[in-house]
Formats: C-alpha cells, sequence, structure tokens
C-alpha cells in the first residue's frame, strides 16, 4: 500500500515558478514509477511528467518539455515537480500517482493522491 500527499500548489503570475512535492509513505515506494498529471477545469485528466524508480528516467508531455522538470529523492520518499515559466494555460489541479509501469496512460497508474491546485493568473 503507497498513500501519496501532494503539496506545493498556490497561485502565481505567468512566467512565475512553483516547486510541487509528493511525499510517500509505505516501504514498498521505492518499487514504483511515479508521475504526474493535472486536470483543468471542465477538461479531462492529462499526463505531465513520469520519473522511473531509480531516477534516471523521465518523460514529459510536450506542452511542458523544456518548463517543468521532474526529480526524486529515494532517501525522503519524495518526487518534485519543478515548473518554470507558467502559463495561465498550466492552471490545473496537479495530481501524482505511483505505477509499475513507466507510462503516459492514467490506467497504468495505480496509486493516486488528492491533488494541489495551481492557479496561473494573467
Amino acid at each position: 500500500q503507497v498513500q501519496l500527499v501532494e503539496s506545493g500548489g498556490g497561485l502565481v503570475q505567468a512566467g512565475g515558478s512553483l516547486r510541487l512535492s509528493c511525499a510517500a509513505s509505505g516501504r514498498t515506494f521505492s518499487l514504483y514509477h511515479t508521475g504526474w498529471f493535472r486536470q483543468a477545469p471542465g477538461k479531462e485528466r492529462e499526463f505531465v511528467a513520469a520519473i522511473s524508480r531509480s531516477g534516471g528516467t523521465t518523460a514529459y508531455a510536450d506542452s511542458v518539455k523544456g518548463r517543468f522538470t521532474i526529480s526524486r529523492d529515494s532517501a525522503e520518499n519524495m518526487v518534485h515537480l519543478q515548473l518554470n515559466s507558467l502559463k495561465p494555460e498550466d492552471t490545473a489541479v496537479y495530481y501524482c500517482a505511483a505505477s509499475f509501469g513507466l507510462g503516459s496512460r492514467m490506467s497504468e497508474y495505480r496509486y493516486w493522491g488528492q491533488g494541489t491546485q495551481v492557479t496561473v493568473s494573467s
């Protein structure tokens, strides 16, 4: 069993930055790859980024590539998502999730956090 808790969301102006964190409980977290997804109002949840359990492999959605960076602190059981050059269209609830497979499909992810709100004003 893995429990995930996101933090770090907030209100920021366009061009600003935020750092989201995903804290995991459970000794088996190291067995899972971790992804970030987001859901804007009225839209489907979409893939943002993922990182392998070793931290050696990352993947990003085209819409965030070059602006967002995912990282992993295995000693602390945490995964971070650095959001730079934020745009109003990045406004969404951001969720972290854990999976045995490193992919971009929601169906691959077994455990989910409750989400943290990111709002980018223009």
